[in-house]
């Protein structure tokens, strides 16, 4: 007897006409009509080489082998039917588990100190791991639920399963040692192309927003120093004289950690967007919902709701 190749959905069928003895009850039960119910009975007969149910005066009887089968077929039935009546659900209170998120650098140092105090608050057995992934490998990731979520500037999650939620747009400002001078208060342009610049390259993807908008204006300036992570920017800038463009939120942590001058940059620049991104696969998991909702709590922009961005299609 090969159960794999068993039409489950048969079973029902077999716990109907066990249960009320009529197969035109045991239609009316399962919401269909008495031929179709009168098929399925004889795909099981066949399926077990056995009549497993004889009509007699007292209605549809079962044989032996139905009576050995009716409590595992009942245990089944109940066991499917408890399960996966059961919504999942994600107490943040006394879960006990690790997100992982694609962060910047700059991402951790803006956005974990919050994370992390909310956490402590509202979800103690919650951990994060932060990472960065290169595109594809990002998108790998984030499909076989190795990623939970990636929060920043991410371009390249465009891709129709993947959802987006803007959490809050900033400008691009330039920090500076906090001995430099700026005559009237403000940095001109001339200054700001006269000035050697630390430039982050490539792991701040925000940057090519700035990077673009300086080639469509066909502006040059001196890059001193090129480096992949922000987390030397401060250091160097308080220690020289070069200046450095980075978003607004990096630009106040840091001015925090080394005491430097920010300053507005000056040429119009578009608002960079700070989104968080999830996989379809992903997008009703109950904790997963939690998390998002965390962040959109915490850092989305008021009073303006974070926009949400459907895929056109989710496989």
């Amino acid at each position: 007897m090969d159960i794999d190749r068993l039409d489950l959905n048969l079973l029902r069928v077999f716990e109907a006409v066990l249960r009320t003895g009529r197969v035109t009850e045991a239609a009316d039960a399962l919401d269909m009509s008495q031929p179709a119910l009168s098929f399925a009975l004889g795909k099981l007969r066949r399926h077990f080489d056995d009549p497993l149910f004889v009509r007699t005066a007292a209605g549809m009887q079962p044989t032996p082998l139905a009576q050995a089968m009716a409590a595992p077929v009942r245990e089944a039935l109940d066991l499917l039917r408890t399960r996966l009546a059961k919504k999942p659900v994600f107490d943040p209170a006394r879960a006990a588990r690790t997100f992982t998120i694609s962060l910047s650098d700059a991402g951790e140092m803006v956005l974990l100190p919050r994370l992390l105090r909310r956490l402590r608050r509202e979800a103690p057995g919650v951990d994060i791991a932060s990472i960065q992934l290169p595109p594809a490998e990002l998108e790998a990731a984030m499909e076989q639920g190795a990623v939970d979520l990636a929060v920043g500037y991410f371009p390249d999650l465009v891709r129709e399963v993947y959802y987006q939620q803007r959490l809050f747009s900033q400008p691009f400002v330039c920090i500076m040692n906090a001995r430099r001078a700026l005559p009237g208060g403000r940095l001109t342009m001339k200054a700001f192309l006269a000035a050697s610049h630390a430039v982050v390259r490539p792991q701040g993807r925000s940057q090519e927003v700035f990077e673009r908008k300086l080639e469509e204006l066909g502006l040059e300036r001196r890059v001193a120093l090129s480096i992949p992570h922000f987390m030397s920017v401060p250091f160097v800038v308080m220690e020289s004289d070069l200046i450095a463009t980075v978003p607004e939120a990096v630009a106040e942590s840091f001015a925090r950690m080394a005491g430097l001058r920010v300053a507005p940059l000056p040429l119009p620049l578009a608002r960079v967007d700070l989104k968080q991104h999830w996989h379809a696969r992903y997008h009703r998991d109950p904790a997963n919902q939690w998390l998002r909702a965390t962040f959109a709590e915490e850092f989305g922009s008021p009073p303006e709701a974070p926009g949400l961005a459907r895929p056109r299609r989710a496989r």
